[in-house]
């Protein structure tokens, strides 16, 4: 067994899978595709109020729609309620990711964390938004503080369990693997236990997103003066249904932005740690590039799991370890091919 040869095959299947890529994978499809449906909802709505089915009062045309947004564009109110929605929930979501990311991380990879944090988080997690307004607001007043904190709680909670139930869910071969080579703490959190949750990572990450906008409006229809909760607020009292229809609207837009923002982070974050072959930054002194690599065929994962599918499922994590370590250290230049360091 070279692991070699288990790279060029797998590359070589990847390389005929790209070549026959699927219709629906293909990327113009996927966003012709997906532009299908809402404007299928817009000729819907366009003929629905066009001809009388839904009274305008109601309904307003998606004409009408256009006219408020152009309105609020010209006085520049539209944009002063934008941007400042945009930064309460990129503040809130970054410090909710944060606090998130490093809870999971303590009850993810420590039983005593689990045992103490767990049972709580899990009962806070079912308390709903809008049951934190008044709290928040006699502790921190009318003001950012309360808002950017609400939306920090909403992206708390889809990030922090989705990046702890990853970490319970890591090869423990990996780990072992890992410590055999002298990791502990945070080198081995860092170059085998992140890299294996990077996708329950970023799909935590857009969970939170989602939340943060779903918290932003929560946080704004109670005591805002700006922002598109606030702005969904006056136009109900002022019964302007079009200006309603229009902050929903720029919602949906500004979350499906934000989303593709945070796809682009995922590439760039998988392309790092799993497909990236150079050289890495911060390398751990005394242990061989091989080793660091995570996910990489190189790596530990590109060795632990060929001896997996070589009928060494039964092996202790330990026994798959020391396999693998022989393997790293033989094929390194200068090591004349011997198992140990």
């Amino acid at each position: 067994m070279t692991v070699t040869a288990t790279t060029t095959g797998t590359r070589r299947k990847g390389g005929a899978a790209s070549a026959a890529t699927p219709f629906w994978a293909r990327r113009g499809v996927r966003i012709a595709g997906g532009l299908v449906l809402p404007l299928l909802l817009l000729a819907l709505w366009q003929f629905v109020t066009t001809t009388g089915i839904i009274p305008t009062y109601r309904l307003p045309t998606p004409v009408s729609v256009v006219e408020a947004a152009v309105q609020l564009a010209a006085d520049g109110t539209l944009w002063v309620h934008v941007a400042i929605s945009i930064q309460r929930v990129l503040l809130g979501f970054a410090i909710g990711a944060v606090v998130g990311l490093a809870i999971a991380a303590i009850v993810g990879l420590s039983r005593a964390g689990e045992v103490l944090l767990g049972p709580t988080i899990v009962a806070l997690r079912a308390v709903p938004s809008l049951a934190w307004v008044p709290l928040l607001i006699l502790w921190m007043q009318i003001g950012e503080d309360s808002k950017v904190t609400l939306i920090a709680i909403g992206a708390f909670f889809p990030v922090f369990t989705t990046v702890a139930a990853g970490l319970h869910r890591v090869d423990p071969h990996l780990v072992e693997a890992g410590r055999s080579f002298g990791l502990r703490g945070w080198p081995l959190l860092r170059t085998i236990q992140l890299p294996a949750v990077v996708p329950s990572m970023v799909a935590g990450l857009r969970l939170g997103l989602a939340q943060a906008w779903l918290f932003l409006v929560a946080a704004e229809l109670v005591g805002a003066s700006m922002g598109l909760g606030f702005l969904l607020t006056e136009s109900q009292s002022t019964g302007r249904v079009d200006r309603i229809i229009l902050a929903i609207v720029l919602l949906a837009l500004l979350g499906t932005l934000t989303n593709a923002l945070l796809s682009l982070f995922e590439r760039a974050v998988l392309k790092r740690w799993l497909r990236d072959g150079g050289e890495s930054e911060g390398a751990e002194p005394g242990i061989p590039e091989a080793a660091q690599r995570g996910h990489r065929s190189e790596g530990l994962l590109g060795l632990v799991l060929p001896l997996r599918e070589q009928g060494h499922e039964e092996d202790t994590g330990r026994g798959v370890a020391e396999e693998a370590r022989a393997e790293v250290c033989r094929l390194l230049p200068g090591s004349g091919g011997s198992g140990g360091r």
